[in-house]
């Protein structure tokens, strides 16, 4: 609840709008059974019909009011909960920009879908509810006791004794209904995750003939949220009626303790016609509410699922204000006795790794598969941060730069490339937003994409799907270089981002890569032996450690690991 009130108090001035407007609804609720009570005792029963017109004319006039208030009421409740979901998912999205990959396997991805999307709606439903029910229900409460207690006291104690039963009733449904509202909540990201599984492995899942079996994972969480949700809904079937029983069994003891009172002479018609119009109106206000508490349970799970996140304390500290954003060297990077755990994980999955790579200087990185490769070069843009020793990148602890200030210095190609949705341009444009088009051919030439990029219709201006789905693996890797090629920056890191290419296109990529970066530290980690050949260092590693340091030649004679690795892929005149 705290969530909720923290992002409508926001917008004050829409909810004194609200209040005003509900003044307006309130008057005209109970107004007009007051001045019809004067209509039926003082015009029609006492036959006089002289005080008809100016009773008619103030009705008119709390008719005016009234919509005038239901129409302000309305309005500023949509403006407030559409911001209020608006500011939730701007807010959810800029806190997992900030995540680091722990975070995101702390959050699955599927559960952030579901807070972003399903959550927040949840949240907008209950803020339309919230406003409208928690304002009018204590106004109309409070003026409908004040009006009974001078028009009728006897109905006052009838009405009164009504509420603890109304309140209990809420009680029990929302107590019974939150368990049901926390596990379909989770039941819903199940089938996020399912739909974003199937949807993605789309290809693997038809390659192994697997559409049934996937199929029934599917039907099977999704029968598992269909039987959550009816268990709700059937709590909410049972709930209602019970307190529409309640409501007409009100009304019944009013019109039964009412027509008595008549008949004795000790209420007349028209005050009784107002009570009536009183208590209902009371008795709606609870029953509004209560179908709020109704709503809570579920959105209060969504509120405390969306609070968790925007309240988690992020690993990787981005330094945004403090962080330093200059440095005295260009394009070095040095590991001091790095030690690297996952979180949760009993062995380290990087050990005392210690190197130097200069200004201009080419490092590659090899091993065996789980060496620890991808999770080295990941540390220094800081995609996780060291458990011990330190990286420097220009002679900056990388913890104490500001992140957009480190990152701006290191061009990411990673394994996988990730495309996005939008030209060809665009996605080269992600790591310098006012690259020119000449500088855009000129990265394409040396990554080796200018060819099949003028083979598309439209060229640069080409839209691709999502994810770059309309392009081949090795495509798509020669434009996420590209994009790395156009920001220019002092290092360059490519994890293992030319496995999807051929020989062929791997060796002229290079060859370009050496003829037109020559000031910038490449960072290379690489499965075959034949990209790295050329580098200026070699670091092996096997299982987590550093076990041997050189160059192709030096690695070849000093290093058994190394060796095995290139009998395994060169020839015997390679290996001279």
């Amino acid at each position: 609840m705290k969530l909720i009130i923290k992002y409508t108090w926001r917008y004050k001035k829409y909810l004194l709008l609200s209040l005003l407007g509900v003044v307006g609804f309130v008057l005209i609720q109970m107004g007009m059974p007051t001045l019809l009570k004067y209509v039926i005792n003082d015009s029609l029963m006492a036959d006089n019909p002289t005080v008809l017109l100016p009773i008619m004319l103030l009705m008119l006039g709390i008719t005016v009011v009234g919509i005038g208030g239901e129409i302000c009421m309305s309005y500023a409740n949509s403006r407030i909960a559409s911001n209020v979901i608006r500011d939730i998912r701007s807010d959810m999205f800029v806190k997992t920009q900030s995540f680091s990959h722990a975070e995101f396997n702390q959050f699955s991805v599927s559960s952030l879908l579901t807070s972003t999307t399903s959550d927040a709606y949840q949240i907008m439903i209950f803020v339309q509810s919230m406003l409208r029910s928690a304002l009018i229900t204590p106004v109309m409460t409070i003026s409908g006791f004040i009006l009974i207690i001078n028009t009728n006291p006897r109905m006052f104690w009838v009405v009164l004794g009504a509420t603890p039963l109304l309140l209990l009733g809420v009680y029990i449904v929302s107590h019974n209904s939150m368990p049901y509202s926390r596990a379909q909540q989770l039941g819903l990201d199940k089938i996020n995750l399912n739909m974003r599984e199937g949807l993605s492995g789309l290809r693997v899942i038809r390659a192994f003939g697997n559409e049934g079996f996937q199929a029934k994972r599917f039907e099977a969480v999704n029968e598992e949220y269909c039987g959550v949700s009816k268990t709700v809904f059937r709590i909410m079937s049972i709930a209602q009626p019970g307190f529409y029983l309640l409501f007409n069994a009100m009304i019944v003891i009013i019109l039964w303790t009412g027509s008595q009172a008549i008949g004795h002479g000790t209420l007349d018609v028209g005050t009784l016609n107002a009570s009536i119009e009183y208590v209902f109106h009371i008795l709606f206000s609870f029953l509004m509410m209560a179908v709020l508490f109704i709503m809570y349970p579920r959105a209060s799970v969504s509120a405390r699922r969306i609070q968790r996140v925007l309240e988690s304390t992020p690993s990787v500290q981005e330094n945004l204000e403090s962080g330093v954003t200059e440095a005295m060297e260009k394009g070095t990077v040095r590991f001091e006795n790095v030690t690297f755990s996952y979180s949760g994980s009993e062995e380290p999955v990087l050990k005392h790794i210690s190197f130097t790579a200069k200004a201009g200087e080419t490092v590659a990185f090899i091993g065996s598969t789980g060496s620890g490769k991808s999770t080295l070069i990941q540390l220094i843009p800081r995609m996780y941060d060291v458990t011990e020793g330190r990286i420097l990148v220009d002679g900056v602890d990388v913890r104490d730069y500001n992140i957009h200030a480190l990152r701006d210095r290191i061009g990411y190609i990673p394994q996988k490339a990730q495309l996005f949705t939008g030209t060809i341009a665009d996605n080269l444009r992600l790591g310098k937003r006012d690259a020119t088009r000449e500088e855009l051919e000129h990265a394409a030439e040396i990554a080796q994409a200018a060819d099949f990029i003028a083979q598309k219709e439209g060229g640069f201006d080409a839209v691709l799907s999502e994810s770059g789905s309309n392009l081949s693996g090795g495509q798509k890797q020669r434009l996420a270089i590209a994009r790395a090629i156009v920001k220019q920056p002092e290092i360059y890191i490519f994890d293992d981002s030319f496995s999807a290419l051929d020989y062929a296109t791997d060796l002229r990529l290079r060859t370009r890569l050496r003829e037109e970066i020559t000031d910038a530290t490449m960072l290379i980690v690489a499965q075959r032996i034949g990209t790295i050949r050329h580098a200026d260092k070699i670091i092996v590693l096997n299982e987590g450690e550093m076990v041997a340091e050189g160059t192709h030649q030096e690695l070849l004679n000093a290093s058994g690991i190394y060796y095995d690795i290139a009998v395994s892929q060169l020839s015997e005149e390679e290996l001279r």
